[in-house]
């Protein structure tokens, strides 16, 4: 019975990305694993099938193999080569230029004993202004591999254990001559691992690890800004067959504001004020991030866009006992719907007006007159 395609197993096009290609493989392992399925030989032989398709498409240099020769490309002689191009046919001569000039290979450190690192895992979390001022302890929930409890992550059968592989005698590397040189390539038999499952363990598959969902603490600290990166070591994807953990990455982001707009550790206000306030002066209460409130008070004549500066009244600086300022800034109000006797009484303030209660649009219009009359002039014939 010949394989299906890989990317079909997983229900991915060719084109997908690695984000995409983890979805898809978390999404089907749970749906497939043998603890969900008890006696589904079915579910058993999916699962074995999806583990085997997504650490094929997971590999950059295996990927790219099965794109290009598909399943030919992991079997003895695949690839169409000659002697000893077989799997991993990207990384034989990076293997050659390793052998002349004793560069040591990334995948020989990587493997060791068969033992894979598992892969680091992105959380994105969204808190609130008042819980980065304040700090908090958050739970989050992830979905994740964890080392297999049957086999105690051997992905052997319990019981039994891991033999070491007959092709390459534990190396993880075959060779070959090909004329003045030897080749050294990853052992098409135990995929550069040193090591075969005879009796894979029925839980996990001979994967060593299975999905589960996970409930972690994480401590976030005041003062975190948008964008912060928490990292928790060791609590990433587990290894394969034993291998250490990976990371997880807690990514924060701040979820929009009511009233206050953040500028690392300062806090922005915008109040509207009304026209007596802004013209014959007063005060107003703002709310103040930890919880209280702030007074502001307004001189006489204040003009739309002035700023007032409430020193210490901003957030925390990250790991520091200094606190940025909040910055108020003020918007005059026009009044509108006015009744007939609030028409009739600003009319009557109007006449009482003069050019030293408005400074600004006196001098404004002035200077307009001044630039019109010009244009004129330059525009008159001079007489004969």
């Amino acid at each position: 019975m010949s394989k299906r395609d890989y990317y079909e197993v997983l229900g991915v096009e060719r084109t997908c990305t690695e984000v995409e290609l983890k979805a898809a493989f978390r999404k089907l392992a749970m749906q497939y694993h043998p603890d969900r399925n008890p006696g589904d030989n079915d579910c058993e032989h999916k699962f074995k099938e999806i583990n085997e398709a997504y650490d094929v498409l997971k590999d950059g240099d295996k990927r790219a193999a099965y794109d290009r020769f598909g399943h030919a490309a992991f079997e003895q002689g695949g690839m169409g080569g000659g002697p000893g191009f077989g799997a991993d046919f990207g990384t034989t001569f990076a293997d050659i230029f390793e052998g002349i000039f004793g560069m040591g290979g990334a995948q020989q450190r990587g493997r060791s004993g068969g033992r894979e690192r598992g892969s680091d895992l992105r959380y994105n979390m969204e808190i609130t202004i008042e819980e980065a001022y304040e700090g908090k302890t958050a739970q989050v929930r992830i979905p994740t591999s964890v080392t297999c409890e049957s086999c105690s992550g051997s992905g052997a059968k319990p019981g039994t254990k891991p033999k070491t592989c007959a092709t390459c005698g534990g190396m993880g590397k075959v060779r070959h001559a090909q004329g003045f040189f030897t080749l050294e390539r990853t052992c098409p038999t135990c995929q550069g691992r040193g090591q075969v499952i005879e009796d894979p363990c029925k839980a996990c598959g001979g994967a060593g690890r299975v999905m589960r969902e996970r409930t972690l603490s994480v401590n976030i600290p005041a003062g975190v800004e948008d964008g912060t990166r928490i990292r928790l070591a060791g609590e990433g994807e587990a290894g394969v067959r034993g291998g250490p953990p990976g990371d997880l990455y807690i990514f924060l982001s701040l979820a929009p504001h009511e009233f206050f707009q953040r500028d690392g550790a300062d806090l922005h206000c915008r109040v509207p004020i009304s026209m007596v306030t802004a013209a014959l002066g007063g005060d107003f209460e703002v709310p103040a991030i930890e919880g209280g409130k702030a007074k502001v008070k307004v001189p006489a004549g204040t003009q739309t866009g002035r700023r007032f500066r409430l020193t210490g009244k901003g957030m925390p600086v990250l790991r520091s006992k200094q606190m940025g300022d909040m910055y108020v800034q003020v918007v005059v109000e026009t009044p509108q719907n006015l009744s007939k006797k609030q028409r009739d009484l600003l009319a009557e303030f109007h006449k009482l007006s003069s050019e030293e209660n408005q400074p600004e649009s006196a001098g404004f219009f002035s200077r307009v007159r001044e630039f019109l009359d010009g244009l004129g002039n330059r525009g008159a014939q001079p007489e004969q």
